[in-house]
């Protein structure tokens, strides 16, 4: 076969089994092992490096988290090819695996809509505190749906494409050293995630993290710029693809997308808004004090529980037609240096 087609089959392999499967529980987590990491190198940078400003250590701790993540898996992939290339293949492609979280996403959001079909406003509310930073406990129905209708669209970023297109990233680059494109992509994916977890724990603005979590927060910023574009693009084409609002969603990201207090997570939310006749942000409550983010979409009809199931539908054909244009932009891209 040839080999970017074997890389865009094994690619889709891992999207499918994430999918079908969610991450299993039992199995250990890079993500896991990342964010012990990050607690590691923080308590040295806070108590080791007094010489340093704040906002320097969380420099030092963002390198050194990044550095010991590519190292521990570079140790990893070289074990596996001891015991053959073919192992480390799919130690790679378990890998990507570990970085994708498309089933764990839309399974989260399930239980939300489950729990709101039945009328359980309390189990609603425990569940989608699972999904978002903000408070949750006092939450009407259509406030839980909107935070997580919010939060699938905003993590369809985090979680899928911004994952794949640095693993097609890596795919492209590695041959510049000699490295199979598998294995290309599953260092850089995994380096997105290192970023990604980085901002997660580092990120907040608050009188702890301003200034450590500084260069995390920045940094993350930066690697998202691309995908969350493209995945805005992305939404916009399934929406007129898939049965929903095109128009909508064209019209809502054109006008609106720039709206949300990120640089990044306003592209996929509006398009999402667009596409469904709904209306995201308004106020939220994060640690009993309450923010108006600014309004999102034209609310054309209230927020719902069945807008989580159209979300999760609109998210996964997203994802799919981003995923098709990654393989045609790296096809062309090879094509074109040869």
């Amino acid at each position: 076969m040839i080999p970017e087609f074997t890389l865009y089959l094994q690619l889709l392999i891992v999207l499918g089994a994430d999918y079908l499967l969610g991450d299993p529980r039992l199995l250990p987590h890079p993500v896991r092992f990342i964010g012990w990491l990050c607690i590691v190198y923080e308590r040295l940078a806070r108590n080791s490096l007094g010489l340093l400003s704040m906002k320097s250590r969380g420099v030092v701790a963002f390198g050194m988290v990044l550095l010991t993540t590519l190292a521990a898996l570079a140790l990893f992939l070289f074990l596996l090819f001891q015991l053959g290339e073919e192992i480390a293949i799919f130690g790679a492609m378990l890998i990507c695996y570990f970085c994708i979280a498309a089933g764990d996403l839309i399974a989260h959001s399930k239980k939300v809509y489950e729990h709101l079909r039945v009328n359980d406003l309390a189990g609603a509310r425990q569940a989608v505190g699972l999904m978002v930073g903000r408070d949750t406990a006092s939450l009407d129905s259509e406030g839980v749906a909107r935070a997580c209708v919010e939060s699938v669209s905003e993590n369809m970023v985090d979680g899928i494409t911004a994952p794949l297109f640095w693993a097609f990233i890596g795919a492209l680059v590695s041959p510049l050293f000699q490295f199979n494109p598998l294995l290309g992509a599953a260092c850089t994916a995994l380096g997105y995630k290192a970023i990604n977890t980085m901002d997660s724990m580092y990120g907040y603005k608050n009188e702890q993290y301003l200034e450590f979590g500084w260069c995390a927060a920045k940094v993350d910023d930066l690697v998202n710029l691309a995908p969350a574009r493209l995945s805005g693009v992305c939404l916009i084409g399934a929406a007129y693809l898939f049965g929903f609002d095109g128009k909508g969603a064209l019209r809502v990201y054109r006008n609106e997308r720039r709206r949300s207090t990120s640089p990044n997570s306003g592209h996929s939310e509006a398009a999402a808004a667009g596409a469904l006749n709904i209306q995201l942000g308004g106020p939220s409550s994060y640690f009993g004090e309450t923010t108006l983010k600014e309004y999102i979409g034209e609310g054309l009809h209230t927020v719902c529980p069945d807008d989580i199931k159209r979300v999760n539908k609109l998210i996964v054909c997203g994802s799919l037609l981003f995923f098709i244009i990654c393989c045609i932009l790296h096809l062309f891209w090879v094509i074109g240096v040869r």
